[in-house]
């Protein structure tokens, strides 16, 4: 689905932002990225869609090379990008007119825009505010009417990036059941950047990047679990990782495989 082979990326001749990155990311995968700031994951992250090229290396997606300008509307039309502020990305006065900005732009038949327009919607719980004011929503109802402006023009890849930075409790729970949707359901690919670290947790991989490189890459309990590392990093882990991490280390026999609170209550308080 998606190979990125030896990328490196420099915005001037003293900053190198991408340092020979490899990637394989296979079809249907939730895939989370963090690290610090600074660290290359946005830039990563907009070499997926083609907002950046490469300096060299290669991006290719679903066989379309990022590189080769016949390829490049191609590739955009695959992977769609969330942002942290939805407001950058609301366009329309109304949710239903936001939603179809994207398939109206591609020239999709009126039809097909009515039906994936609804689909879109509904899949990420809007669709009972299809005619309510934009400006009128919460701000985790309007991230996720930019995920549905994404998904009416039919991405095989969804890109996130930091899209609950700007949100409350609630809001981000909202995107990311949102998101966990679109990958269980429609087998979108997500590629989920964030710097919080209990949303990480609940993806099938994990990606740890630091200065350019990707340096750790596994499953959530088997990159969790190397707390002392993570520090080094300067990176957070989990609050449950946290706990059972001293816990441990005081004598209780907690298994390494907890990763959130509710695992460790059930753990603690069988």
């Amino acid at each position: 689905m998606i190979e990125i082979k030896n990328l490196h990326y420099q915005y001037d001749e003293k900053m190198e932002a991408l340092r020979g990155v490899d990637l394989f990311v296979p079809e249907g995968q939730f895939l989370a990225i963090v690290g610090h700031n600074g660290s290359g994951k946005s830039t990563l992250a907009m070499h997926l869609n083609g907002l950046l090229l490469p300096s060299s290396g290669d991006v290719t997606v679903n066989g379309l090379n990022s590189k080769n300008p016949s390829e490049f509307w191609s590739l955009r039309q695959q992977v769609g990008m969330v942002f942290q502020n939805p407001d950058n990305q609301l366009i329309a006065t109304s949710v239903e007119e936001d939603t179809a900005f994207g398939p109206e732009n591609l020239g999709m038949e009126p039809s097909l825009i009515r039906r994936q327009v609804d689909e879109a919607l509904m899949t990420v719980g809007m669709e009972a505010y299809k005619d309510k004011a934009v400006h009128l929503l919460s701000g985790g109802q309007k991230q996720r009417v930019a995920i549905a402006g994404i998904m009416a023009m039919r991405p095989k890849v969804l890109v996130l990036d930091e899209p609950t930075a700007m949100l409350d409790p609630r809001g981000r729970n909202e995107v990311m059941n949102a998101v966990h949707k679109l990958n269980r359901e429609e087998r979108i690919t997500v590629i989920y950047i964030t710097h919080m670290m209990e949303e990480a947790v609940t993806a099938q991989r994990v990606v740890v990047m630091e200065e350019g490189t990707i340096v750790m890459d596994g499953a959530p309990v088997e990159i969790f679990n190397q707390v002392e590392e993570l520090k080094r990093l300067r990176l957070d882990v989990p609050l449950a990782v946290e706990m059972v991490y001293r816990l441990r280390k005081h004598g209780f026999l907690l298994p390494e495989s907890i990763l959130t609170i509710e695992e460790l209550a059930v753990e603690l308080c069988p």
